[in-house]
């Protein structure tokens, strides 16, 4: 057993916490049917469950909820949305009725207007399918407290980058930060029934992987010019930028895991990374937005 972490100073709410700190996760959420088709990604996101005991909220960023500003969800009970048609009508039953955590949503909100960011609140929003999804393995009985923020449209990959760090602080505060979205997203070529997988594909998810593990981030911001196959991986951005929020969120000491996916629909790479999950030491680093040219309102 270790010892206990020794407490340190909010930032925040001026009480003293503990050094422990939640992951930071980028999930690949694939189609809709993963909620009820596990598959490979599915097991290995059940078992980092009992990593999550602790943490008091979830915040997801979905690629399923684009705003003009950047918007943070204070519902008391987030209604589950089922934003997709075609698909089985058992998906449409499917409820995640977790609790909302409007306390660290506005606090957050907040935090993001003093530095600079056009921020709304919005009370009615509901879980999108990016993040319900694979809530359904994180946490199966939707105990844990979940709330979004949106994704900005016009957001580039610098800074979705820059977004991830500004939020990384409130990973001691016991908020998880998780970027929903799929490490390659080109619905034009799904294969609902052809079991090829593309060579493409996996290339570009070879070249993410080594990116994440020897952790360039500047090459993860240039990856549209720089990553083989970048803009048939990804026609459009919004489904990569919830990676770069992730992996801002992370801690440059800390150690990432590959939680391997598999490739479904021959084209889907559902290859997802955590941050902090066995050994959740970081030290301690100044808050991103210090400086007026470190601070970037979306």
């Amino acid at each position: 057993m270790g010892s206990t972490p020794d407490p340190v100073l909010s930032p925040y709410s001026g009480k003293r916490v503990s050094m422990g700190i939640a992951p930071a996760l980028f999930v690949s959420h694939g189609a809709p049917t993963f909620a009820v088709d596990p598959g490979r990604l599915g097991p290995r996101l059940s078992a980092i469950r009992p990593r999550l005991e602790a943490v008091k909220a979830l915040l997801v960023v979905s690629p399923h909820w684009r705003t003009e500003q950047l918007t943070f969800m204070t519902a008391l009970a987030p209604q589950t949305l089922h934003d997709f048609s075609g698909f089985p009508e058992p998906l449409y039953e499917l409820q995640h009725p977790a609790p909302g955590h409007p306390e660290f949503s506005m606090e957050i909100a907040d935090d993001f207007a003093q530095s600079g960011w056009h921020v709304q609140l919005d009370s009615r929003r509901g879980l999108d399918h990016g993040a319900w999804v694979p809530l359904r393995y994180l946490d199966p009985k939707a105990e844990i407290p979940t709330f979004q923020v949106s994704l900005p449209h016009g957001l580039d990959p610098a800074r979705a980058l820059r977004l991830g760090r500004e939020l990384a602080p409130w990973r001691r505060q016991g908020v998880a930060i998780i970027g929903s979205g799929s490490l390659t997203h080109n619905l034009y070529e799904l294969r609902w029934k052809d079991s090829d997988e593309d060579s493409y594909a996996w290339e570009f998810t070879r070249w993410v992987r080594e990116a994440v593990l020897n952790r360039d981030l500047d090459r993860l911001v240039r990856y549209r010019e720089l990553a083989p196959h970048a803009r048939r991986a990804h026609p459009t951005e919004e489904h990569f930028l919830p990676l770069l929020i992730a992996a801002g969120a992370s801690c440059e000491d800390e150690s990432v895991e590959v939680l391997e996916g598999g490739m479904t629909y021959g084209v889907l790479s559902m290859e997802s990374y955590g941050w902090g999950l066995h050994h959740p030491l970081c030290r301690e680093r100044p808050m991103v937005g210090e400086t007026d040219e470190e601070r970037a309102p979306a």
